[in-house]
């Protein structure tokens, strides 16, 4: 089954023109991409409200595109960066339909406090996903990613950039390649 469109979201402190988000919706047209702004950077507070917020947020985006190509939900690959890709797999996880997950530069714990894992819901996705991150993400190391991704249920793709950290400066035409590839395959 192939995506209708795809749903991205920004990391915690960027919006919807982040560089790479936009590179991803030039490369995959005329594939349909919605860039969604969180509610607390259009406030222009620096601060990302609490996930349970955000998640509801992204439902409700998701919805509206939806309805916008008169598809379901389902329908739709949700994703993005860092944190925004972060809370489309928690929206998933609990209980959006999606057809895959698109999860660039995962937020897999804060940098240098690898004890606040952010993997509790990883057991509740069954949908393909596609991890990209550098690999030398302060965000979560090859090592660690190899540890906690199995307990995704759902088929499971990473993919390393080399030689980045989480930001994949300079990595856009790379990241895009990827994700196009994966979703030809899906």
């Amino acid at each position: 089954m192939s995506a209708a469109g795809i749903f991205l979201t920004p990391g915690a402190g960027s919006n919807r023109d982040q560089m790479g988000l936009v590179a991803l919706a030039d490369h995959l047209s005329p594939l349909p991409v919605k860039r969604m702004d969180f509610v607390y950077r259009i406030a222009g507070r620096p601060f990302p409200d609490r996930a349970p917020k955000l998640v509801d947020e992204v439902r409700e985006g998701v919805a509206a595109m939806a309805a916008d190509l008169g598809v379901e939900s389902g329908d739709l690959v949700l994703g993005g960066r860092s944190m925004g890709g972060r809370i489309c797999s928690m929206a998933v996880a609990g209980g959006l339909p999606a057809c895959g997950l698109v999860l660039i530069s995962y937020p897999l714990h804060p940098p240098r406090k690898p004890e606040n894992l952010r993997v509790d819901h990883f057991p509740d996705i069954d949908v393909p996903c596609l991890f990209v991150s550098g690999d030398r993400d302060e965000f979560g190391s090859p090592e660690e990613f190899d540890k906690h991704l199995p307990a995704i249920s759902g088929q499971v793709t990473m993919v390393w950039i080399p030689k980045k950290r989480h930001d994949l400066r300079d990595a856009e035409d790379a990241v895009c390649e990827v994700v196009e590839g994966w979703l030809d395959g899906l």
